[in-house]
């Protein structure tokens, strides 16, 4: 059975390395082209093209998937099967392609938190539960027949990056038994029901902006949804002032300002919302490295 597998971050490394490993035949790899990046602005492959490369898999980067050259370069490998995690969407022309169809892993169980940041709001959104699914690929994005799915709990202290990770690794278990299972036939299809209004949209920066007037839990649970990446933040003397970690401390009767930051100037800095006060533990100022709250307390007042 040939294989072509789509995927560009480091979310989709861990499971091309393990279909690669279970000796599966992957003929070809599909990532995006390289682009500038860091100071230098130096050419950044992504980092399935770098796996692909030390695993001496053809790569392809085409810039516009329906090019009459690429789609001719896709059919000269007759594939069999395709494999998408984490990838742009793709033309009818390209999923359709292969015999067996082409599956997608999702880290979510769907249809809830289809988009693309489907780790990010289940904890913004407060989910005690999430997981991973596949399906195969039809029109509309992330709609089609499930094949398989695992749950993952979502305990109340994990942040997206963590939460990342959990699902990437159990991404590989499920991947292996749905090429198993598809390259025997012996699966059944699972139709999506499509009344769910939980969804996983592209996030913007104004998205990332605290609202003070909002109750601590939810503060908490963006603050956990936006770490590591992008980062939740306010603005502190006139400067974003990104927040990592931190502490929801719960008062009934609040009633400071909204938005107001209590400090002993040593060892903790919070600020007061709705009901209760956030209490910053891990934080990042404008220009400035990521640091424990402490660290930033001593610079902070140095600055002052």
């Amino acid at each position: 059975m040939k294989i072509i597998f789509l995927g560009t971050p480091e979310f989709s490394v861990a499971s091309l390395k393990a279909i690669v490993e279970a000796k599966f035949n992957v003929v070809a790899v599909i990532t995006a082209p390289d682009k500038p990046a860091g100071r230098g602005l130096h050419m950044q492959e992504s980092a399935v093209k770098q796996y692909a490369i030390s695993q001496h898999i053809p790569v392809l980067q085409p810039l516009k998937l329906k090019d009459p050259k690429f789609i001719e370069e896709l059919k000269s490998y007759h594939a069999d099967l395709q494999i998408v995690i984490a990838f742009r969407m793709l033309p009818e022309v390209v999923w359709n392609m292969p015999k067996l169809g082409t599956v997608n892993l999702h880290a979510s169980l769907l249809p809830d938190y289809r988009g693309a940041a489907p780790i990010n709001w289940a904890i913004i959104n407060g989910e005690k539960e999430t997981g991973v699914c596949t399906f195969f690929l039809k029109h509309e994005i992330d709609t089609g027949d499930m094949i398989m799915s695992k749950k993952v709990p979502i305990t109340n202290n994990i942040d997206a990056g963590e939460l990342h990770d959990i699902l990437m690794n159990t991404g590989v278990d499920v991947i292996l038994e749905t090429i198993k299972a598809v390259e025997h036939k012996s699966y059944q299809l699972i139709p999506q029901a499509n009344n769910s209004n939980k969804i996983a949209p592209k996030i913007y920066t104004e998205q990332c902006k605290i609202n003070w007037n909002e109750r601590g839990e939810n503060i908490y649970n963006l603050i956990r949804g936006m770490s590591p990446y992008p980062g939740a933040f306010t603005e502190l003397d006139g400067r974003i002032f990104k927040i990592y970690k931190s502490e929801f401390i719960e008062d009934a009767y609040m009633k400071t300002e909204v938005g107001k930051i209590d400090t002993d100037g040593k060892n903790y800095m919070r600020f007061a919302c709705l009901n209760g006060w956030i209490d910053a533990k891990n934080v990042q100022l404008a220009g400035k490295r990521r640091i424990s709250i402490n660290e930033f307390l001593i610079g902070y007042h140095k600055d002052k």
